[in-house]
């Protein structure tokens, strides 16, 4: 079956066009109708390849996208729904993508997801059970038609046909969050992301890093740039870090105020600034680019696409408006004096000062790594010897509360038994990061500052990455893909579950499961 929108990513010639809409709460609501309605427009004018479906957008509850997705589909035009993790366990999760593979919807844009804000009397409890690369890896595995045991032996289902993609957020203003970024865009790619939509911003720097970063690195893989119509109201509350992610400088609102002193508001530059990004993107070699934007129109697509592509030709004329850069923000490359872009020498990141503090708890963490925590270590064998006695007896209630109070004290312990302190430079992520992730940080961060605390508690990761980097070990945070945590461990000793070969961490170090001998 044609898939349109995979096949306009991956064709050299043709610049992508996606539609973003935001569904919103109802099911029968004037927003649910002009979805429809948007989408009809769409499919006859036969300008965009894949309209985008919003999945509880901010973290408030919406109408499920699948819905939606399936009526889009039937008026003619692709779906490109967006996947998140922070509503459903693993099991819902397989679930979900069963009933998408079923229904012919095929195009996934996989995110962790805002954390969860409002609901059906109060904040919702958030789920983040999986992260996106968690989730890349299951739908690879689907694609070639995913395998599990049966009762009577290996069971093998049909292969799914999904179009997965994934986020990426050029835009922090820190080393340690946007390095974070660049460190879990690599895990992505690896676990199968085929195609990758960036942050909305307003810096073209910016969008040249990250197109720019993932061209040096080798990796063949179509990018869509992110256009958001950027009115003064909304971008007011994202100047104010109030949608998770979304980078509007001071400088940016200033602009946005004298334009809005027009007769029309500023529509017609908020439209033509648009367009100019659409030129500079194609310009830089971009794949596609995904339009979104409060009460726009299919005519205001249109006018993008049409005055972007003939702009396009000088594209290189409009980078000088679009200089909004953070104060003291992080580039991942030297400038470019010349053309206000990038040269292609990474920035030497040795000399700058570490964006979290190094605590005491690290220092002693790594004492005890060292002494203990490793094959070959002083206290190995006798820990390992200490392990196997109490393994099963009477011992092992007492062994695992002496464990817990010292881990309480000292990393906020949630006793899920299937540790991660070793992937992320001793701060659990199981406590200390509210979305539980473990193979980076979200995209959601603010200069340095948890999504969800922000002013208040640092970005877990923003944390582990200065402790590596005080040390020079900061690349370790990219190396390998953490699995989810095994709630088959969850209230059990997880110094037992590593020494004795049972969790992740004693697979990596090559631990054989011990079996206790009867």
């Amino acid at each position: 079956m044609q898939n349109r929108f995979k096949e306009s990513l991956l064709d050299k010639n043709t610049m992508s066009v996606t539609w973003e809409l935001v569904p919103g709460r109802g099911a029968r609501e004037k927003s649910q109708e002009e979805a429809i309605a948007a989408a009809e427009q769409a499919a006859k004018g036969g300008r965009i390849h894949a309209l985008t479906l919003t999945d509880n957008p901010g973290g408030n509850p919406a109408i499920l996208a699948d819905a939606l997705a399936k009526e889009v589909l039937a008026k003619g035009i692709e779906p490109l729904v967006h996947f998140t993790c922070k509503d459903k366990n693993r099991n819902q999760i397989e679930s979900q993508l069963y009933a998408l593979d079923r229904a012919g919807i095929r195009n996934l844009l996989v995110m962790t997801g805002d954390y969860t804000v409002t609901g059906y009397k109060g904040r919702p409890k958030p789920v983040f059970d999986l992260d996106p690369i968690h989730v890349l890896g299951l739908i690879g595995e689907m694609n070639k038609g995913l395998e599990y045991q049966g009762f009577k032996g290996t069971i093998k289902h049909q292969p799914s046909d999904f179009f997965a993609g994934a986020a990426a957020s050029q835009f922090k203003a820190t080393e340690a969050e946007q390095m974070l970024q660049y460190y879990k865009l690599k895990k992505k790619i690896e676990a199968g992301a085929q195609f990758i939509v960036t942050q909305l911003g307003y810096d073209a720097r910016k969008f040249h890093e990250i197109i720019q970063f993932i061209r040096l690195n080798g990796w063949d893989i179509p990018v869509v740039g992110n256009i958001y119509i950027l009115p003064l109201g909304t971008a007011k509350v994202m100047n104010k870090n109030r949608i998770p992610g979304c980078v509007v400088t001071d400088k940016l609102v200033a602009d946005l105020e004298r334009e809005a002193q027009a007769p029309d508001k500023g529509k017609e530059a908020r439209l033509l600034r648009a367009a100019k990004m659409y030129a500079f993107m194609k310009g830089m070699g971009y794949n596609g680019v995904h339009i979104g934007g409060h009460g726009m129109k299919y005519e205001d697509v249109e006018f993008i696409i049409d005055k972007g592509e003939e702009l396009s030709k000088n594209w290189m004329d409009f980078i000088h408006e679009f200089d909004y850069p953070q104060p003291n923000g992080f580039y991942y490359y030297e400038k470019d004096e010349k053309t206000g872009l990038n040269t292609t020498t990474p920035t030497n990141r040795k000399g700058r000062p570490l964006d979290a503090p190094v605590e005491f708890t690290y220092r002693l963490s790594k004492f005890m790594h060292n002494l203990m925590l490793e094959p070959g270590t002083p206290l190995w064998g006798p820990m390992t010897a200490v392990a196997k006695a109490v393994d099963g007896t009477s011992m092992e209630k007492k062994y695992h509360k002496f464990e817990h109070m010292i881990k309480v004290g000292l990393f906020d312990c949630k006793d899920c038994g299937d540790c991660a302190l070793m992937d992320v430079a001793y701060v659990c992520p199981m406590s200390q990061c509210p979305k539980n992730q473990r193979n980076g940080a979200c995209g959601g961060s603010f200069e340095g500052w948890c999504e969800v605390y922000p002013g208040k508690k640092k970005c877990a990761w923003v944390r582990a990455y200065s402790r590596l980097k005080n040390s020079g070990k900061e690349e370790q945070l990219s190396k390998e893909i953490i699995p989810p945590a095994n709630w088959d461990f969850h209230q059990t000793s997880s110094w037992l579950n590593f020494y004795l070969g049972r969790d992740h961490t004693a697979k990596k170090f090559g631990i054989e499961p011990y079996v206790k001998k009867k």
